[in-house]
C-alpha cells in the first residue's frame, strides 16, 4: 500500500517539509500557528483546517518516509 512512498526520493520529502512546512518563516511558520490554534480548540476554520493539511502533509509524509524505511531495515528478513 505504501511502496509509493518507496519510490519518492528522501531528498525531495525533506525539501517539501522544510519550505512548504515552515513557510512563511516570519514571524510564525504556518504549521506551528495553526498546531497552536488546534491545542487551544479554535481551528474551526475551514481555511486553518486546509492551512493545516497544507503545511503538515509534508512533514508527516517525511515521518512516516523515515519510520517505515527504519521498520523495513530493521526487521528481519522472511
Amino acid at each position: 500500500m505504501l511502496t509509493w512512498l518507496d519510490k519518492v526520493p528522501l531528498y525531495v520529502l525533506l525539501i517539501a517539509a522544510l519550505t512548504l512546512g515552515l513557510a512563511p518563516f516570519v514571524p510564525q511558520p504556518h504549521l506551528l500557528e495553526k498546531l497552536q490554534l488546534l491545542t487551544a480548540g479554535s481551528l474551526t476554520r475551514p481555511i486553518d483546517i486546509f492551512d493545516l493539511l497544507l503545511h503538515g502533509t509534508p512533514m508527516m509524509l517525511l515521518a512516516l518516509k523515515l519510520l517505515r524505511s527504519y521498520l523495513l531495515k530493521s526487521s528481519p528478513a522472511p
